[in-house]
C-alpha cells in the first residue's frame, strides 16, 4: 500500500493524525484492521436491535477541552449534557453530585465546600489554557507566565496520592468519597503518587467543559473525522491488517499502536527496543452493557440525572478495591465507573446503560455478579429491570482492539514513571528511531483519553522534520 502519508489505526490520535496530515496538504491513507472505524470510539447494537452502545469511550470531557478537537470544529458532531455531570452514592446518607456549577457541587459538601473550591475550583478557574498545557507535558508551550504558574500550584497538590490529599485536605465522607471516585479513573493503587492530580483534573473539567456524550454514539465523532479526512482528499479503509512495515511505501507512516504491535511490526535498533520492551500496561477492565427496560432504580432519586456514576462508597473501601487489583486479586466489592447515556441522549434506542471494573491485566475471571451487585447496593431491584446483557472481559476487549492489551484500556500504566516516559524517555516520544515513522497511540503522552494530542503531536513532527 503506498501514499504520501499512512496512518495505521483509526482511533481517535490516529483520526487526527490523518486529517492533520490532510490539512497540511498531503496524500494520504488511513488503514484499519477491524471492519469500523474509530477504536475506542466505536457503537454497536450489542443487546438488542436498535439498541446503541459505545463499545469504548462515552463520556468526552477530554473532547471538549482538547485544543485539537476545539480547532477542528467537526460538522455534525453534537455533545449534549446530562442535568448532573456525575453521581457518587453513598450507603446511609444522600449521594453526592457533581454540578458544572463548582459552587453549587461545593455547596453539598458542607464542612469541605471551602477545600473544594480551593483545589478542583482553582483548577477549573485555571481555565483551558492550563488544560492545555497539562495535555502538552513535554510541550510546545506558549510563553504564559500565568499559566505556568497555576499549574507548579495545581502540581503540589496533584502530585500526591489521593489517600493522602482525601484525608489531609478534606473532612468529610462525602468529600473523601467524591474525590476518590474521580482519581480512580486512573487504574492505579490510590496511594500511589500523582492519583490526586487524575481526581482533580477530571472533576475541574466537570466544572469548565462538562462531561458530555455524543448524541447518538461515540461513533458519530469517528465517522466525522473519517469523513474530513475524506473530503481533504484521504482515503480510508477498513479490514485491513498491517502485519509489517515492509508493506507500506511512504514516506510518512503514523502508527496508532502500542509498543506491544509496534515491536511485530518493525525491525528496530536493539536499544530502543529493549526499552520498548520495558513498557509497562496497566490493570484491564471487565466490561458490562445492558438493555433495560427502565431507568435505573436508585435509591437516591437525584443518581437518575447524572451522566456517570461512581460505585464504591467511601474513600476506604475504594482504596481497598484498587489495591486489591493492583496486587493481581479480584474485589468481592469493586469500584464500579457506569454511564447511564440516556440521562443526557434518548437517542440511542432506549435505557442503555454500561460499567466496568478495573480487573488484574488478562483476568479471565467473571466479574457480572459483582458488578451487579455493587449496583443493586445502591439500585434496589436493577436486575428486575434488565432485558440483556453483553460482557467483554479483558480477552474479548483486546480481541476487539489489539491496542487493549490484557483489558488496558489506558494505553499503558498510568503511573508517575510513564506519565512522559510514554513509551521511552525522549523529549519527543512520539518519533522512533526509524525514518519517517511515528507513534501516536495512547501510549504516547499525555496518555488516555479522546483528546487527540497524540495525534497532532506525531503530525505536527512528520510536517516539521
Amino acid at each position: 500500500m503506498s501514499a504520501d502519508a499512512v496512518v495505521v489505526g483509526s482511533g481517535p490520535n490516529g483520526l487526527v493524525a490523518a486529517v492533520l496530515l490532510a490539512q497540511a496538504g498531503r496524500e494520504v491513507l488511513l488503514l484499519e484492521a477491524a471492519d469500523q472505524f474509530g477504536g475506542g470510539l466505536r457503537s454497536a447494537e450489542v443487546t438488542l436491535p436498535g439498541r446503541v452502545h459505545d463499545l469504548g469511550a462515552t463520556v468526552m470531557a477530554m473532547a471538549l477541552a482538547s485544543p485539537v478537537f476545539r480547532e477542528l470544529g467537526l460538522d455534525g458532531v453534537e455533545f449534549v449534557h446530562p442535568a448532573v455531570v456525575a453521581a457518587h452514592p453513598l450507603d446511609d446518607r444522600p449521594a453526592v453530585l457533581v454540578h458544572r456549577d463548582a459552587r453549587r457541587t461545593a455547596a453539598g459538601l458542607g464542612r469541605d465546600a471551602a477545600v473544594w473550591e480551593r483545589t478542583v475550583g482553582a483548577a477549573a478557574r485555571g481555565g483551558l489554557p492550563l488544560v492545555d498545557l497539562l495535555l502538552k507535558p513535554l510541550g510546545p508551550w506558549e510563553p504564559r507566565p500565568r499559566v505556568f504558574a497555576q499549574a507548579a500550584r495545581f502540581g503540589v497538590a496533584a502530585g500526591l496520592p489521593v489517600t493522602t490529599l482525601g484525608r489531609r485536605a478534606f473532612r468529610t465522607v462525602e468529600g473523601r468519597a467524591v474525590l476518590a471516585g474521580m482519581a480512580a479513573h486512573s487504574m492505579l493503587d490510590l496511594r500511589s503518587p500523582m492519583t490526586s492530580g487524575y481526581g482533580l483534573l477530571l472533576a475541574a473539567l466537570a466544572h469548565l467543559v462538562g462531561w458530555p456524550v455524543v448524541k447518538g454514539g461515540s461513533q458519530v465523532l469517528a465517522d466525522a473525522l473519517v469523513a474530513r479526512l475524506r473530503a481533504l482528499g484521504g482515503e480510508a479503509v477498513t479490514g485491513h491488517r498491517v502485519r509489517h512495515l515492509r508493506e507500506l511505501n511512504a514516506e510518512t507512516v503514523v502508527l496508532d499502536v502500542t509498543p506491544r504491535q509496534f515491536l511485530t511490526m518493525a525491525e528496530l535498533p536493539v536499544g530502543y527496543r529493549r526499552r520498548l520492551e520495558r513498557y509497562r500496561y496497566g490493570p484491564g477492565v471487565f466490561k458490562l452493557d445492558w438493555a433495560l427496560d427502565g431507568p435505573v432504580p436508585w435509591r437516591d432519586p437525584a443518581v437518575a440525572a447524572a451522566g456517570t456514576v461512581h460505585l464504591g462508597g467511601t474513600l476506604e473501601e475504594i482504596a481497598l478495591s484498587e489495591a486489591e487489583m493492583a496486587h493481581g486479586r479480584h474485589s468481592p466489592r469493586p469500584y464500579v465507573l457506569l454511564v447511564q447515556p440516556y440521562a443526557a441522549d434518548d437517542s440511542r434506542g432506549g435505557h442503555t446503560l454500561w460499567a466496568y471494573c478495573h480487573v488484574p491485566n488478562g483476568s479471565r475471571v467473571d466479574m457480572t455478579d459483582a458488578i451487579e451487585r455493587q449496583i443493586e447496593r445502591f439500585a434496589p431491584g436493577f436486575r428486575d429491570r434488565v432485558l440483556a446483557r453483553h460482557a467483554m472481559g479483558p480477552a474479548e476487549l483486546e480481541a476487539a482492539n489489539p491496542n487493549l492489551v490484557g483489558g488496558d484500556i489506558g494505553g499503558g500504566l498510568a503511573s508517575l514513571g510513564q506519565f512522559v516516559r510514554r513509551p521511552v524517555w525522549s523529549a519527543a516520544p512520539w518519533r522512533t528511531p526509524l525514518p519517517g515513522v511515528f507513534l501516536c497511540s495512547a501510549a504516547t503522552p499525555p496518555g488516555a483519553a479522546v483528546h487527540g494530542i497524540g495525534g497532532w503531536q506525531a503530525a505536527r513532527l512528520a510536517l516539521t522534520r
